[in-house]
């Protein structure tokens, strides 16, 4: 039997298949949840197991990694490491979810669930391609290692341990990671770029405990004020982030590739209405898609202080916290960043207060070259798929382990996504294309078969 009939033929059996997936609560950031997270990791070295390749989970400090291995094309033939990951974000405000976030359905020619798309529906494709090979043609076209991990949705925090402790058995010419969207349905896209990551808190103390605003107000310093200054300093009146040194180092996108962000179907007013924002906003003289994937950011994500329940209470707060995460583009370090945001800080804090700036944590950027033969591999799957050549596309979101990947192992990586625009990852309804799950396999096929080509 052909890989396209296997293809057909075992349509409904591989959406069973997925579905048996997803409806593991693999949540990694709970940790009632822990056994739930290492069932996943089980079902992934099952299905790798079934297949034919050689599977195992391997213990870290954290959450268990899912390994697999077939070395059966040669040496003459690459090695592809594939990576993914089988945890998924809390699945909270579940009143926002049409249908239960861990009961699959498919409605409307999408495929409903949390991790649908981010990521446990994608690495479900490279799990499927793998088997149907096996399966129709005994053998794959080249050599593969399959790497899932269970800690990507908490920062990853024991997998560059685990590269380095197993660099010789990760040893690989081209990685492949499949947890991004295409640019738009119908366009299929090469990933080139992803922005880092400097998350910190800034806290800001004043008196010992919250004092009555009428008895104190005026005369002892209000941190909650304090911080609304120090974060007004944050970026200049065109938008653009006002630390010193912060633009120092920064790598410039080659013009042709920024001209070609022109020629991408995108509409800034539907890219605005599709948020219910009434403008957009960002650095001056820069379009929405260089702000998104070019360029670094500054953003407030969570402000704390003071008496915010029903009705009134005059305090004078006591601290105040505001939660400050920066995206980061090459070649930004993101430790430099926190200090640069430290020294900042110190300089336009009033000295009437305590201030104090807290590294969360972070990640580098990545961004890759256009060409080679990972890159070449992609396009000519992605073409032959979908019909038509990809477009180049950056992420304004983070893979801190993709950097760590290429530094480590000194392969290139190739990012492959198959999930859409709008997907709802993180957010309840997450949803993954239906279609997909047949485009998606037939596009890893294309792209296995091409990296195992002789020449």
């Amino acid at each position: 039997m052909s890989l396209q009939d296997a293809l057909r033929d075992r349509a409904q059996q591989l959406r069973s298949e997925l579905f048996d997936f997803l409806r593991i609560p693999s949540v990694s950031a709970r940790s009632e949840h822990a056994g739930d997270v290492r069932r996943a990791c089980d079902w992934v070295v099952e299905h790798l197991a079934a297949s034919g390749l050689e599977a195992r989970s391997v213990e870290t400090a954290g959450h268990p990694v899912a390994l697999g291995s077939w070395h059966g094309a040669g040496p003459e033939r690459p090695t592809l490491l594939i990576y993914g990951h089988y945890d998924v974000q809390p699945a909270e405000p579940l009143g926002l979810w049409t249908s239960p976030p861990f009961e699959p359905e498919i409605r409307d020619g999408r495929i409903w669930a949390r991790g649908a798309a981010d990521d446990k529906g994608q690495l479900f494709l490279h799990l499927a391609a793998l088997q149907l090979l096996m399966e129709t043609r005994g053998r794959l076209p080249v050599n593969v290692v399959v790497l899932a991990e269970g800690e990507e949705e908490v920062g990853s925090e024991n997998l560059l341990p685990f590269l380095e402790r197993h660099r010789e058995e990760l040893s690989s010419d081209i990685i492949v990671i499949s947890d991004s969207a295409m640019f738009a349905p119908g366009v299929p896209s090469l990933l080139l770029s992803l922005r880092g990551m400097a998350y910190t808190e800034i806290r800001v103390r004043g008196a010992r405990s919250d004092l009555h605003s009428g008895a104190y107000g005026g005369a002892i310093p209000n941190p909650a004020t304090e911080l609304a200054r120090i974060l007004a300093t944050l970026h200049d009146p065109e938008g653009r982030i006002a630390i010193d040194g912060f633009h120092d180092g920064i790598v410039e996108w080659d013009e042709e590739i920024i001209r070609g962000f022109d020629d991408l179907p995108f509409s800034e007013d539907t890219f605005r209405q599709s948020v219910g924002a009434p403008r957009l906003a960002g650095e001056a003289g820069r379009s929405t898609l260089e702000r998104l994937w070019t360029r670094p950011t500054c953003e407030v994500n969570g402000l704390l202080s003071g008496y915010t329940g029903e009705g009134a209470k005059t305090v004078l707060p006591a601290e105040a916290m505001a939660k400050v995460s920066f995206r980061l583009v090459p070649d930004q370090e993101p430790a430099r960043i926190v200090e640069l945001l430290r020294a900042h800080v110190a300089r336009v804090a009033s000295p009437a207060v305590q201030v104090e700036v807290l590294d969360i944590h972070g990640g580098r950027p990545w961004r890759a070259t256009p060409g080679g033969p990972g890159f070449e591999a992609a396009r000519e799957a992605l073409a032959g798929t979908f019909g038509r050549e990809p477009v180049v596309t950056g992420e304004g979101g983070s893979i801190p382990i993709v950097p760590e990947f290429e530094r480590v192992l000194g392969a290139r990586a190739v990012l492959l996504g198959f999930a859409l625009p709008g997907a709802n990852m993180h957010a309840p309804d997450e949803w993954f294309p239906d279609a997909h799950i047949e485009k998606g396999i037939e596009t890893l096929v294309r792209f296995y078969d091409a990296v195992g080509s002789p020449g």
